[in-house]
């Protein structure tokens, strides 16, 4: 359903302020629906035309019922498109719709100008469909239970991509049969100096044979692979695991998707910090009604609310925001402001710079959440906002604080957002023992795998690849490997190697 013309009005008002500021957005469109299809939409990912799959309908029963018992409410949908689509909830009232349209002004503009977007597909809902048609036509052909039952190994190893592999710029590895390898001569064999009638003697001809025959080997036989460990483990079995067309293309598919969905993850706190900013900007210097006052103050505190043990990536994001720009409009940074120990002279500080506008438009455009939260949570900001360290105390079973320590603090906060949060875990050998077998490491960094979760991986990745699959990794920083070879899964202790 098309906005009705009281909404069209206050869209192309909203548009016009927004473009005012400054923001630089793709051609939005609005659609009025009603919760369930908001909540079917929600659980697609944004994506209705999706292909089918029962994880879409376990998100949204569990959207449904946390709308029915009042735990949940999804106020807007954005997606990552040119032109870019947005849904809005008939029941909402004209203050939310207000808030919302401002909301996705906002991200409109993170998609487009953020550069970690700058690789997405800016079509992907036509992809979408097409991956849709896709999957369809091979449940037609071999069962619904066997794609379902494929597609759900490969969900559960969708995680392991490389995130940054849309950013470089691949480079053909040499092979033993590319022609230029192939005609390159072996190095040639060393022979020591001798006189006619000992050469023969000094230098037998069948061992310079032998000798030659293995340097020629050596620089043709196939190299390792691969080369260099790599980070992108569903990359890697797209093209080396034994898999049939069908089989291939879903696993592309998947692996495709994730890599579309990770700058949204990479970026979380920033784009919904951004799009919260600019909501509250608009609302409160343009769009707000006096009578409204009340009402939207309600609605943004609930959005901005955090709940015990976890972190709102709304609020963060948006005290971030607001906290670059009072630090640059008050030349609040740099040498003098850091070497200044007069608190009091610090808490006072003002240079009249007034430059935070242009810098949080500068931030939008480069930083993901990793480099954002390191460059920009001082010890300062987290005094201010009250940041701790938790967790949950295993006797109580309460979420309980257990530093206020600012190191511990941003250690913490990197953690959580470096990969995502996910364990980095990279091939090193696809032919381990000689055997056809793959081996891959855990980076470990002081955190252990969740072993009844790796196991379970380890099974899937398994029936990928239709070898033996190992795993290196540690717990409590000893060594440990974890294989798997058809249903059976071993755990033995082992003395690192390959990730030291």
């Amino acid at each position: 359903m098309t906005l009705t013309p009281e909404l069209r009005a206050l869209k192309e008002e909203i548009e016009t302020h927004a473009r005012a500021y400054g923001l630089d957005f793709f051609e939005t469109h609005f659609e009025m629906i009603d919760f369930e299809d908001m909540n079917e939409i929600a659980a697609y990912g944004g994506f209705p035309i999706r292909y089918p799959h029962w994880r879409h309908g376990m998100v949204f029963e569990q959207h449904a019922k946390g709308y029915a018992y009042g735990l949940q409410k999804i106020f807007e949908l954005v997606i990552n498109n040119d032109p870019c689509y947005a849904y809005l909830m008939r029941a909402n009232s004209t203050l939310d719709q207000k808030m919302v349209m401002a909301h996705v002004y906002g991200h409109s503009d993170f998609f487009k100008t953020n550069l970690w977007f700058g690789t997405t597909n800016r079509r992907m809902i036509d992809q979408m469909a097409n991956h849709g048609v896709r999957v369809r036509r091979h449940i037609e052909r071999v069962g619904l239970e066997t794609v379902e039952t494929f597609i759900d190994r490969c969900l559960s190893v969708e995680n392991l991509i490389d995130l940054h592999h849309p950013y470089v710029v691949a480079r053909a590895a040499p092979h033993a049969t590319d022609p230029a390898r192939a005609a390159v001569d072996p190095p040639p064999v060393p022979r020591p100096g001798a006189k006619d009638y000992m050469d023969r003697y000094l230098n037998p001809p069948e061992l310079l044979a032998k000798e030659r025959a293995r340097r020629r080997a050596e620089t043709t036989r196939e190299p390792r692979c691969p080369a260099a460990p790599t980070r992108d483990v569903l990359g890697f079995l797209l093209e080396h695991a034994p898999l049939k067309d069908w089989q291939r293309d879903l696993l592309g598919i998947v692996r495709a998707e994730a890599l579309y969905f990770a700058p949204q993850a990479m970026t979380r706190i920033m784009n919904e910090g951004w799009a919260s900013y600019w909501h509250s900007t608009l609302m409160t210097e343009k769009m707000l009604r006096d009578d409204e006052l009340i009402d939207y103050a309600e609605t943004h505190a609930a959005t901005m609310g955090v709940q015990p043990g976890q972190l709102n990536p709304y609020k963060l994001g948006l005290e971030l925001w607001r906290d670059i720009e009072d630090r640059w409009d008050r030349g609040r940074h740099g040498p003098d402001y850091e070497r200044c120990d007069d608190m009091e002279r610090k808490r006072s500080w003002d240079t009249g710079a007034r430059q935070g506008r242009t810098k949080i438009f500068e931030v939008r455009k480069v930083m993901h959440d990793v480099s954002f939260v390191d460059a920009f949570v001082t010890e300062e900001f987290a005094q201010k906002h009250h940041l701790f360290v938790y967790q949950k105390n295993p006797r109580s079973g309460r979420v309980e604080i257990t530093s206020r320590d600012f190191r511990r603090i941003k250690e913490e906060l990197l953690f959580r957002m470096t990969n995502l949060g996910n364990p980095i875990v990279e091939v090193m050998d696809m032919n381990h023992m000689n055997r056809g077998e793959l081996y891959l490491v855990h980076r470990w960094e002081g955190r252990d795998l969740k072993f009844d979760e790796a196991l379970e991986t380890l099974l899937n990745l398994r029936a990928l690849w239709k070898r033996p699959v190992h795993l290196e990794t540690k717990e409590d920083g000893r060594g440990k490997l974890l294989s798997c070879d058809a249903e059976r899964v071993e755990v033995q202790d082992i003395l690192p190697t390959l990730s030291d």
